[in-house]
């Protein structure tokens, strides 16, 4: 046999078989009813309000949403210390389906802004249990497919949502909407038992970091009030607090007992420091796409419905090609995708902020879709392979949890934070769409282009693993 020669991975009908397949389906059902959620109701919206009024707290939909929901991923590896694999997640599923139907019976914009909220919870709580309890609901073979299949989950949410939300409220049912994702929280909420393993509970109940919480909380309400605050000054001001915010949270972090992110996050010469950051720019860029559909219509011309798809691009990208990426075994070929996949992020962005025109030829906008597909598949080649080098960065298997969990946190932050600054850059071009245009790509393409260090800094931190684990999990 040769030395070095690596087995083949896991076929994907080894995930998707009889023997995964529950396991596979509320894991990344989980994650998946989370990442529509995010853009569902910003379609549902105009039909809402002229339902039930409430226009001046419109732009509140996202922002409470996204606080919720990174609050929710902070706790969730003391929800399954509390209750274990299958009450954590039968929890996550109540608390969604009661913000969904909070939402669906609402007579008035504070309630619905209420149901987002506990939606924006228990969807926090789905996120970061897929990532957290993937290490005992599956074989450590499956662990890359499995992170594939979840990271996947995000870029279909973000194609799914506004097309669901869109469809549901050219209807006029904006609230069959939100019934329709509670069915689906109570059917997955109803097949947990069956489908996952228990997991280890204790009746010791670990304080809750509460500095912590506080200051990302009030990091992503600040951020996310950046998108909405009239203004480019007031804009640029709330996005520079939330990020000194971000700032004493790692500083107070690094000092106490009480932590949301793994002590092995701070300690030096610790690759999962550089991990994250490096997902972070990932999912970072992600934000672009909120924007895309705007360009497209004042610059290409495009009608609502081919620009919005148009915007989805990026997503499918990531999408499609993390689920075929997952197949890298090899430790060196997985060492780098982790640096290709930021570089490719970037180049994308660059072309695709060099092809922007005025009165935008249909020949030169219908190059930007493999463009923007490009871009996303960035994401997809790096991504899952930065999800095991997080769970596989301890022995510990509580640290291995928050580790696992800590994946939603620094995505779903990472995303309110991409939006917040391409709204700002947005501004700054204002009111010429071609500047505004530029701004976003080429200020996105710099900032991204840091995941390549970032990358280049976790594979250098990282030590081989020893021989007899499995290939998938070598090159974490």
């Amino acid at each position: 046999m040769i030395p070095d020669a690596t087995p083949a991975p896991p076929a994907w009908r080894e995930l998707l078989g009889p023997r995964h397949l529950g396991a596979a389906i509320v894991l990344a059902g989980g994650v998946l009813v989370g990442a529509v959620n995010i853009y569902l109701a910003s379609s549902l919206l105009p039909t809402a309000v002229a339902d039930i009024g409430g226009a001046g707290f419109y732009a509140w939909n996202m922002t409470i949403y996204l606080v919720a929901m990174v609050i929710a991923t902070m706790l969730v590896s003391r929800l399954l210390a509390r209750w274990g694999n299958v009450g954590a997640y039968r929890l996550g599923f109540a608390v969604f389906l009661m913000g969904s139907l909070a939402c669906a019976a609402s007579p008035a914009m504070p309630v619905l802004l209420a149901g987002r909220g506990i939606q924006g919870f228990g969807a926090g709580v789905l996120s970061g249990l897929g990532f957290a309890v993937i290490g005992s609901a599956l074989p450590r073979r499956l662990w890359t497919r499995g992170n594939a299949l979840m990271s996947a989950m995000y870029g279909v949410g973000n194609f799914v949502g506004p097309a669901l939300g869109g469809l549901f409220a050219q209807f006029g049912s904006w609230r069959l909407a939100f019934v329709t994702m509670a069915v689906i929280a109570a059917a997955c909420c109803a097949v947990v038992p069956r489908v996952l393993p228990r997991g280890e509970r204790s009746d010791a109940r670990a304080p809750v970091p509460a500095v912590s919480l506080l200051l990302v909380t009030a990091a992503t309400a600040a951020v996310s009030l950046a998108g909405v605050l009239p203004g480019t000054l007031a804009m640029v001001g709330s996005t520079v607090v939330a990020l000194l915010l971000m700032a004493v949270f790692v500083a107070h972090e690094r000092r106490s007992e009480l932590r949301v992110f793994p002590r092995t996050t701070y300690q030096a010469g610790s690759p999962l420091k550089w991990i994250y950051l490096t997902l972070g720019l990932l999912a970072f860029g992600v934000a672009v796409e909120s924007f895309v559909p705007l360009f497209g219509q004042q610059l290409g011309g495009l009608p609502p419905l081919a620009a919005g798809l148009f915007g989805a691009a990026i997503s499918l990208g990531w999408s499609l090609t993390q689920l075929g990426s997952s197949s890298a075994t090899r430790e060196r070929t997985v060492r780098r995708l982790r640096i290709i996949g930021p570089l490719l992020l970037t180049s994308g962005f660059l072309l695709q902020g060099l092809l922007q025109r005025e009165d935008t030829p249909t020949w030169l906008v219908l190059i930007w879709v493999p463009v923007l597909f490009i871009a996303g598949s960035g994401i997809g080649l790096a991504y899952p392979h930065l999800s095991v080098a997080a769970m596989s960065s301890t022995q510990d298997p509580e640290e291995g949890r928050r580790a696992a969990a800590a994946i939603a946190t620094v995505t779903s932050l990472s995303i309110a934070f991409g939006t917040a600054v391409a709204g700002v850059l947005v501004n700054l071009g204002d009111p010429s769409m071609l500047d505004s245009a530029r701004y976003v790509l080429f200020g996105f393409a710099i900032i991204c282009a840091i995941g390549a260090i970032t990358a280049r800094a976790a594979n250098r931190s990282s030590r081989p693993e020893p021989a007899d684990h499995t290939p998938l999990h070598q090159g974490s």
